[in-house]
Order: structure tokens, then sequence, then C-alpha cells
């Protein structure tokens, strides 16, 4: 030990003995948590250039850390966007993306009347006390949705590529064209069919949304949000609102989310064979009428994969995947209306791991 340290308390010691050792020669295999709040430089003149952006770096966590940079670079990339910002939750995320359209008071959203129930409540009830008015329309409706954009000149256009939990399919290419007629952005949350199976910036999309919660993090230990955008101009307003509003996501769930999509292509296509072979027992077995998105290839998956045809998978394996809805005959096969069921018939199955 060095005279130096022996002048030391024991108590110092113990504080900062082991700190702000020099990077090991070696490089991690695997993305290392960096648990800590601030980040320090030799010097308040290069702290200061980080703060102010002059130069890259990190100064505190809550406006950007090495392990949070490291998932979203991960998910721009994977969903092909200019940009990515994540949050602490999914709905942290669609709010961002909303905020990032600069709505502003008299302006209109035209959103998917099966939406998730949270992001229509965060529209009517935060958005709308600013004065930001939102229309539905059935987005499987094309005719409707064409119409409502050209009655309302709506700022956004918002819909989910498969609905929470109605499962209707969204024709994203169409949807982006009735936007731009409209003059107006497209919003897709991306969370049930996650990037393996559609890439809707591909499509023509502006921003995408994932609650990464779901698929993309695959194993319910952690919960976060991911908006990716097309366009580098979103940057500022997707960054503003993460560090302004707070809904930072933490480092710890963002390694975990940052693993599980190491694991996604895997699970994705073992959802697909499960929810196939289940579906293809469910459709011959005596007690049950009907069968969502059954075999042969249902007419709503089949628009799925006009969503993105480059991936063939979507025709062999999507008809079922994306869950079944079944209920017990007694009698007649149950009605059903547009949505092929209601919220009754849906059946929970377990899946093979």
């Amino acid at each position: 030990m060095t005279d130096e340290k022996q002048d030391l308390d024991i108590a110092t010691l113990l504080v900062h003995e082991g700190e702000r050792r020099g990077k090991p020669a070696a490089r991690s295999v695997s993305t290392p948590i960096y648990a800590s709040s601030t980040f320090t430089y030799d010097s308040m003149a290069e702290i200061d250039q980080v703060f102010a952006g002059e130069k890259p770096g990190y100064v505190y966590t809550r406006h950007g850390n090495p392990t949070v940079t490291a998932l979203e670079d991960a998910l721009r990339s994977v969903e092909g966007g200019a940009v990515s910002c994540a949050y602490s939750s999914g709905m942290a995320a669609i709010h961002a993306a909303l905020f990032a359209c600069e709505l502003t008071p008299g302006a209109t959203v035209l959103a998917s009347q099966d939406l998730y129930g949270a992001t229509t409540n965060l529209l009517l009830t935060v958005f709308g006390s600013f004065g930001i008015k939102t229309v539905t329309a059935d987005f499987s409706d094309l005719d409707e949705v064409r119409a409502k954009a050209s009655e309302t000149k709506p700022r956004v256009l918002i819909a989910e590529t498969i609905s929470n939990p109605l499962l209707k399919i969204c024709d994203i290419a169409a949807c982006a064209e009735i936007a731009r007629t409209a003059g107006a952005r497209l919003i897709i949350d991306n969370t049930f069919a996650s990037p393996y199976l559609c890439r809707p910036l591909e499509h023509g999309a502006d921003i995408v949304v994932h609650s990464a919660t779901k698929y993309l993090g695959g194993h319910g230990d952690a919960i976060g949000g991911v908006v990716i955008s097309r366009d580098e101009v979103d940057r500022a307003a997707l960054v503003g609102v993460m560090k302004l509003v707070g809904g930072v996501l933490s480092v710890w769930e963002a390694h975990e989310i940052l693993r599980g999509l190491k694991t996604l292509a895997l699970r994705m296509d073992r959802h697909c064979e499960n929810a196939g072979a289940l579906a293809a027992r469910m459709q011959n077995h005596s007690r049950v009428g009907r069968v969502y998105g059954g075999l042969p290839v249902h007419g709503c998956i089949a628009a799925l994969r006009a969503v993105d045809q480059s991936r063939r998978r979507l025709h062999q394996r999507a008809a079922s995947r994306y869950g079944f809805a079944s209920r017990p005959v007694t009698g007649a096969p149950p009605a059903v209306g547009n949505h092929g069921w209601t919220g009754s018939d849906l059946s929970r199955h377990r899946e093979r791991e």
C-alpha cells in the first residue's frame, strides 16, 4: 500500500477503493451493465462539452446510458430506422411518439378503434385535455379510414400491426398512402408482430413503437418501450421527452431486453409452430365451433403477408401464430361479428418451451 493510501481512514478506503479502474485490455463479449447514475471526465471543460452535445459521451443516465444506447442501436438497426429511443414502458413510448408528431390544440388524431385500451385512454384523457381530438375508425376497412382522413384532416394516424386484443391486421402500406394524402404521419405499434415478422418502416410507416415487455424481452422479467423513427429530425423531440418527462428505461431492464432480442427469432418461430399445431388440432375438434385464423390461411393473415411479403414464413406459419379463438359448440356454431369473435371466445393455450 502506498504511503498516500496508508494515511486514509478505513471508511474512506471502503468507499473509494476499486473505483474508476481503467478499461480492461480485453473486450466484453456481452454488453456490460453500466449501473451508474453519473459519469465523470478528466476536466470540467470536457463534462461541459458532453453535456452541451458538442462531444459524444454520457454525463447523467436520465440523459443517456451506454447499456440503454446498445438496446436503442440494436432496435434501430433491426427496424431499419434513423433514430431510436428507449423508455420505461410501452405507454411511455406511445406518449413520446405522439408528442414527436407536434400535436397542438385543435389537432386531430385518427386512431384505430381496436387500439390497446390504455393507448385509447391516453389519447382521450391526456392529449384530449390539451384540446387534441381523437377520431376512431376500423382500420381493416380502408374506405372508412380514407373517408375519415379526408373529413377530419388528421395530424396523425395510429394503428397496430396486429391489434390488441382483437388481432385485426392493418394494411400498413395502404394506411401510409392515406396518411401521406392527408398530410399526416403514421404511427404503428408493432408489439404483437415484432420486427422478426414485420418491419413497418419498410411499408411506409413514419414511426414504429414497441412495448418491449412482450416479445422483445420475452421472459416476463422486464418492462420497457422503444420508439423508432425513419427521420433523424425526430431525435430532438424523442430525446427531449425522455429527459424532461423522465420515463427513462432502467439499465437493468435494458440489459434484460437486449438479452431477449438474441433469442427473438427462435422464440417467434416456436410461437408460430405451437399455435399452428394447436389450431390444426382445434380445427377438427367436434366441440369447437370456430377457430380464428384457422387453416388454410385466413384472409386477415393473408393481408399481413401482404404487409411484409419479404418473409415467406408468414405464408407458412403466421396463419395461426397470433392466437386463435374458440368456444365449445352448444347447439349452433356461435355467431360472430366483423371481428370474428367476442371477448368470451378467446381460449388461452400453454406453449411448448
